[in-house]
């Protein structure tokens, strides 16, 4: 029988705590923690609020609810207890994410009341690599510049609908996601192969802490797949992210992604854990 404890709003006096927890797993949590460690836990810098499951100095688990909904280390009754908040406090996140454990049983509690998801990916298989890459780099890729913004911002867009399915300039017009892409670029983590004008290859790193970081926004050019470029921008990628960031690199996949899942292992990947998301 679950227990009925809510779960309650953390704010900057539990960092050292949530971190704590988040430092468990850094592989799994390096969104949740990078976020953490950037701004805090004040829900105005956050961009939403951290719900914490456990007594103060007894932090069991945590809930990351902003633009997404991501749960962390969260058994059976802190699910129980975060579904319960999410429930009454409504739909606000464009997605769930996280472990396949959780997100499925948090899930199953929220579809009555969130009505049915847009997309659900069942199986997102989370890769991770800690040592230099099994193929040569790419040369050519490199950091993206700020005067570069107009060439690579076609090139995300492109990414992110075919990879989520819905243009990210819905909604606001494209206004936050422009912004992420130029803050991406004026921090040093978007990396990119340009031939005469043309994005050949790009891909970012998304998320930041000591002990990891997570590549995100993979994507080459339609009109020039199947020559290797993904193979060997990846690996560029991965050299400079060892090199710069953290000393673990990581991302998920879709499981039915059977060329970029062949690509990462090329590159020395190798699948960790198990993610899922529900798309709305």
């Amino acid at each position: 029988m679950l227990r009925t404890s809510a779960s309650r709003v953390l704010d900057d006096s539990d960092r050292d705590e949530a971190l704590a927890l988040l430092d468990r797993d850094p592989v799994a949590n390096v969104f949740v923690s990078s976020r953490v460690r950037t701004v805090g836990l004040n829900p105005a810098r956050l961009g939403g609020q951290m719900w914490g499951y456990g007594p103060r100095g007894g932090l069991v688990s945590l809930c990351y609810a902003g633009a997404n909904l991501v749960p962390v280390n969260a058994g059976p009754e802190a699910v129980h207890a975060f579904a319960d908040r999410a429930r009454k406090q409504g739909r606000r996140c464009s997605s769930i994410v996280g472990p396949a454990d959780a997100v499925s049983p948090l899930w199953e509690r929220l579809e009555p009341h969130w009505g049915r998801a847009r997309a659900i990916r069942w199986e997102q298989p989370v890769m991770a690599i800690s040592h230099p890459p099994a193929v040569p780099a790419d040369p050519l890729v490199r950091r993206v510049t700020p005067d570069e913004f107009d060439l690579l911002l076609p090139a995300c867009v492109a990414m992110f609908t075919e990879e989520v399915g819905i243009s990210p300039n819905l909604g606001d017009g494209g206004a936050l996601y422009r912004t992420r892409v130029a803050e991406l670029i004026r921090i040093g983590r978007s990396y990119a192969r340009i031939d005469d004008g043309r994005v050949v290859f790009k891909a970012e790193v998304g998320a930041v802490t000591p002990f990891a970081c997570q590549v995100q926004g993979v994507w080459v050019d339609p009109g020039l797949r199947g020559q290797g470029h993904a193979v060997a921008g990846m690996a560029a990628v991965v050299k400079a992210a060892l090199a710069y960031f953290a000393p673990v690199v990581t991302l998920y996949v879709n499981d039915y992604n059977h060329a970029a899942r062949a690509v990462y292992r090329k590159v020395g990947f190798h699948e960790i854990d198990t993610f899922m998301s529900v798309l709305f």
